[in-house]
């Protein structure tokens, strides 16, 4: 499982795992930031959802920026592994951008596997309603600023800021207008604990800036 540690690659395991047996999540890392790319989520929260879905983690450090052939070959270094013990297909959350699933369609057949899109065109309104009603509990850890106000970011994805959102932002934020931490789901043995330290502008993203209830973040986090 590609996983993001949002709410998209939360609903799509629990999809895949009704026909697959999930054996590990694949998550891209930023370092020596420590954390999530794209989705800023500190590696210690990171660590915690794997552990509370059993799964073993398998983290693609990149750097940040990260020259696109750079993460390629990070990805299939990681990816191939996987390929040799006989693992042939790796579990995507990508909703309904084509261009998206053609990229990593292209990508893993260079690591001879294939991809599997298990939330693929679906309406995202009926998904995001869907995620909520399944129990998957998610906090906003990421927005772009072009679409959204600082004011979302740390928000908890409850209906009211489904309801809050302008009409031309897409409630599963398939576009990029928002990125999440999920903390609980049904796929979860418990909660991950965690809390919103701040909130962050520099200028092109607003960043909720999460830890865990125990720790502190670090400075450039």
């Amino acid at each position: 499982m590609f996983w993001s540690s949002g709410k998209d690659s939360a609903a799509a395991l629990q999809a895949a795992q009704a026909e697959l047996d999930i054996e590990a999540l694949v998550t891209t890392v930023n370092r020596p930031e420590g954390h999530v790319a794209v989705h800023r989520v500190p590696e210690s929260l990171l660590d915690r959802q794997a552990a509370s879905m059993n799964l073993p983690l398998e983290k693609v450090v990149i750097p940040s920026p990260c020259p696109n052939e750079e993460y390629e070959s990070l990805v299939l270094n990681a990816l191939r592994p996987y390929r040799d013990r006989g693992i042939d297909t790796v579990v995507f959350g990508d909703i309904n951008l084509a261009d998206i699933r053609a990229y990593r369609e292209a990508l893993l057949r260079r690591a001879g596997m294939r991809c599997l899109f298990p939330l693929w065109r679906r309406d995202t309104a009926g998904l995001a309603a869907d995620q909520l009603a399944s129990g998957i509990r998610a906090v906003v850890t990421c927005v772009d600023n072009k679409v959204l106000s600082e004011s979302y970011a740390g928000r908890e994805l409850d209906q009211s800021f489904f309801d809050s959102l302008p009409e031309w932002v897409d409630p599963c934020g398939e576009n990029g207008e928002f990125h999440t931490f999920v903390y609980d789901a049904a796929i979860f043995a418990a909660p991950v604990p965690w809390r919103l330290i701040r909130t962050l502008d520099d200028g092109a993203f607003s960043y909720g800036i999460i830890a865990e209830q125990s720790e502190e973040p670090a400075d450039d986090q």
